[in-house]
């Protein structure tokens, strides 16, 4: 039997998300399905009612994909409440290459990673540096305040 695998996120704001975690993740918007020139007409299309429709929904993007078809399709599902604490789960974003590179060019790119990720709407929350274990790595917010790390 075929298995997909989709990630669904709770948020206040799922095209905020999905601008944010396709630049983080290296993923692309996700089309509408052929035949449909936005979400909105693919889902009325399928009977969906209006009423149960966000506004302004399926007029943007909500789901983000793998543009080289590996990873997981993510949706950023809109919910009502706000993150109340700690994820139970988190990304780690592993550009640093491995334990093989030399850690002040893992360094780099972690650095480099992070400002772009600043400057897409993240917040630094620690740089771990611990040179006498080999580790560098930055623990990070999304827009919405969910915990990744840059590793």
């Amino acid at each position: 039997m075929e298995m997909t695998v989709q990630l669904t996120i709770d948020c206040s704001d799922p095209q905020r998300m999905v601008a944010f975690w396709a630049e983080a993740l290296g993923y692309v918007p996700e089309p509408p399905p052929s035949g449909h020139a936005t979400w909105r007409a693919y889902w009325a299309s399928m009977g969906v009612p209006e009423e149960e429709l966000p506004a302004g929904a399926g007029d943007v993007p909500e789901s983000i994909i793998d543009p080289a078809g590996q990873g997981p399709r993510v949706w950023f599902q809109q919910v009502p409440e706000p993150k109340a604490a700690k994820n139970r789960w988190h990304f780690d974003l592993k550009v640093g290459g491995g334990r093989a590179v030399p850690l002040d060019v893992r360094a780099q790119r972690v650095r480099a990673t992070t400002e772009r990720l600043v400057a897409a709407g993240a917040t630094v929350l620690e740089i771990r540096e611990e040179p006498d274990t080999g580790l560098f790595a930055a623990a990070m917010q999304d827009p919405e305040g969910n915990e990744f790390d840059v590793v």
